[in-house]
């Protein structure tokens, strides 16, 4: 799973995204046609998140963050990759394309 972490707050200038957001639909089509492409999506910002959460034996849903911080996953992509290295390789692609953060985690799936 690929997070790409970005600032809280405003969006690159229109001219910026555009072209960002071109060069990573060319991305996708690549892993696509390499198979490594399983699915991704653009997370909005965290003030328009809930977090649901136990509190006693009743559900409770509080607006906002999970946590402040300057920082946040803006968006995910999850990927097959044979190994650590290839995973680390297309992370490299994303960075380059947004000048963002790329994390790398392996997902658990169940046996």
């Amino acid at each position: 799973m690929l997070n790409i972490i970005q600032p809280v707050g405003e969006a690159p200038p229109p001219d910026e995204l555009e072209r960002i957001m071109a060069e990573l639909r060319e991305l996708r089509r690549d892993l696509e046609l390499s198979e490594h492409w399983i699915f991704g999506a653009g997370l909005e910002q965290p003030r328009e998140s809930t977090v649901v959460r136990m509190r006693g034996d009743e559900c409770v849903a509080r607006d906002g963050p999970y946590a402040e911080a300057d920082e946040c996953v803006g968006g995910i992509v999850a990927i097959e990759a044979e190994d650590r290295d290839a995973a680390l390789s297309v992370a490299a692609r994303y960075a380059q394309v947004t000048g963002l953060p790329i994390e790398v985690r392996p997902v658990n799936t169940p046996r």
